[in-house]
């Protein structure tokens, strides 16, 4: 078998593949051949030679210097970068994995949000600053996580994890999901599972909303200004997902209109977001440049995570 790794990323170094991960790799799979290449041009001069592609993004005219390729491998959760024709095409076509371990990394930075905001941190640094120790004005601020109502809007793998760790301060949960599911194992009375149907009714109770959800048609818009409009101004928002779910306008006149207390915003409909956007200059926002799953063990979970699949798949076959 082998393994050809383009994964390298201009501005992060945690999304960069080194030399551990190749090892890690390579003796997981003695008899194979992991090759990693730095840039896309030698990557793909010798991409006819691959049975397994590890790749942030992969273009389907790709495909035909690719005879050989079975699977191609992703980090990513999201499925924007991995553009192949549609089964209706015709040919045999690699599978596609997608990474499926970010969750925990995912619900640390919302919960870390969640804490920021409610227990009153960034006023106790204001006050820092001037020297102040203003226990009664800190102490009015400061609020708990324990019985509020956290509705998590994209009830998947990331989505539960992030529910899950709202579980461990005793917070209430439901999950917005389009379709059935089993409920997780943590569930207790009071959470529930919802379809986006329920938001009209769900919104109102809503303290904590959090949108863990991919990007496309499907949920391209979901959050409509009237549906923003149903919250009840208490609420913490949370945005990890893609930035399509609301239009930003909309997102903007909700933060200012008083409908949204706190948000924290990692992804948006444009990214970077540009400096001539109103969300900068908003205060009650924390904004992030598309980084809740940013870890220092990012890769190294990920390089695990394949090679289990690979066992698994028998994809490990000698090739």
């Amino acid at each position: 078998m082998k393994i050809h790794v383009f994964l390298t990323h201009p501005h992060v170094a945690c999304w960069n593949f080194q030399d551990r991960h190749r090892d890690r790799l390579q003796a997981a799979f003695p008899d194979s051949r992991v090759v990693p290449f730095l840039h896309s041009r030698d990557f793909l001069a010798e991409l006819e030679q691959a049975d397994v592609a590890v790749v942030w993004y992969f273009k389907r005219e790709w495909l035909a210097d690719a005879p050989d390729l079975k699977l191609i491998s992703t980090p990513a959760a999201g499925r924007d970068w991995i553009d192949l024709p549609g089964e209706d095409a015709g040919g045999n076509l690699p599978a596609v994995w997608h990474g499926g371990f970010h969750g925990s990394m995912m619900a640390e930075s919302v919960v870390g949000a969640a804490l920021h905001f409610v227990k009153a941190f960034a006023f106790s640094a204001e006050m820092q600053k001037k020297r102040k120790w203003a226990r009664i004005k800190v102490s009015e601020k400061i609020e708990s996580l324990y019985r509020t109502r956290v509705t998590v809007l994209g009830f998947g793998r990331i989505g539960q994890a992030i529910g899950a760790a709202f579980k461990t301060f005793g917070s209430c949960v439901t999950g917005v999901r389009r379709t059935a599911a089993t409920p997780p194992t943590w569930f207790e009375a009071g959470d529930q599972i919802a379809t986006p149907d329920d938001l009209q009714a769900l919104l109102p109770q809503t303290d904590h909303l959090v949108l863990a959800l991919p990007g496309g048609a499907e949920t391209d818009g979901l959050l409509t200004r009237e549906l923003l409009d149903l919250l009840n101004g208490s609420v913490c928002f949370y945005n990890v997902g893609r930035g399509n779910p609301y239009r930003e306008e909309d997102l903007v006149r909700a933060l200012t209109h008083g409908k949204i207390r706190h948000a924290y915003l990692d992804v948006f409909d444009t990214e970077p977001l540009p400096e001539e956007s109103p969300l900068w200059n908003i205060d009650k926002v924390l904004i992030q440049p598309h980084l809740s799953a940013a870890s220092p063990q990012y890769l190294d979970l990920y390089v695990e995570e394949l090679i289990e699949r690979l066992r698994k798949e028998r994809f490990g076959a000698a090739g």
